[in-house]
């Protein structure tokens, strides 16, 4: 194992919006954002996005609102709202979270995003965005995704975007009444060169064409960096 010999704690997640080329994520320090976010969230009508949530879906705008001020505006978590640049309206969350500063280590959760926004190119420029704060930004040195084991779509999001499986911690949670099984995922300090060179590939404005459609994946692109292609 390596020594760490001028490792120092790293600064808490700040509260100035970052921009990218397609998004803003502005990290959530008032009331502004929710009445869109519950707006954005609604347009899915079944809750489906909440299924694997700890919460959600709401009854009413009130109570989504009363929730959201005990939540997004909590201590010791650092939420973000996610405003694609096409229509300025927040569509989703992403937030910071169990951020240990002492250590350099963070979890990127609470993701909630509206059906405008999934499967997005804004949305992935979203995460980018928020993970190089976590790594170029602050210097944080582990950046982890976690998600309830049955939630498909979560874990092949987690490796599209980077992050490596690290294993199942069985009945890690009792989520609204069932027991929880979590899937690990991490992107470390290392790691994040190649993933940071795949993003920014990626998002490169010839590998889209007239109509917005990717030429190449995101994961094809970091592997043939990685691969030396």
């Amino acid at each position: 194992m390596s020594a760490l010999t001028d490792f120092a704690a790293r600064q808490f997640p700040g509260t100035q919006p970052i921009a990218g080329h397609f998004v803003k994520a502005e990290p959530i320090v008032d009331h502004r954002y929710f009445g869109a976010l519950f707006a954005a969230f609604a347009e899915d009508g079944q809750g489906s996005i909440f299924d694997h949530m700890a919460y959600g879906p709401f009854a009413d705008e009130a109570v989504f609102r009363s929730w959201a001020e005990a939540t997004y505006l909590a201590d010791n978590i650092r939420f973000h709202a996610i405003l694609p640049l096409t229509t300025g309206r927040a569509e989703g969350v992403a937030a910071l979270m169990r951020t240990d500063t002492a250590n350099g280590v963070s979890e990127i959760g609470h993701i909630c995003l509206a059906p405008s926004l999934q499967r997005s190119r804004a949305a992935s420029e979203a995460f980018y965005l928020i993970m190089r704060r976590v790594f170029d930004e602050l210097g944080y040195r582990r950046l982890e995704w976690k998600c309830d084991d049955r939630n498909q779509p979560s874990k092949r999001a987690a490796e599209r975007l980077g992050f490596r499986y690290e294993g199942l911690f069985r009945q890690h949670m009792i989520v609204k009444g069932r027991n929880r099984d979590t899937a690990w995922y991490a992107i470390i300090d290392r790691d994040w060169p190649t993933v940071k060179a795949g993003f920014e590939a990626w998002l490169a404005p010839d590998n889209f064409d007239a109509e917005g459609r990717q030429r190449r994946g995101l994961t094809e692109m970091r592997e043939s960096l990685a691969a030396g292609q």
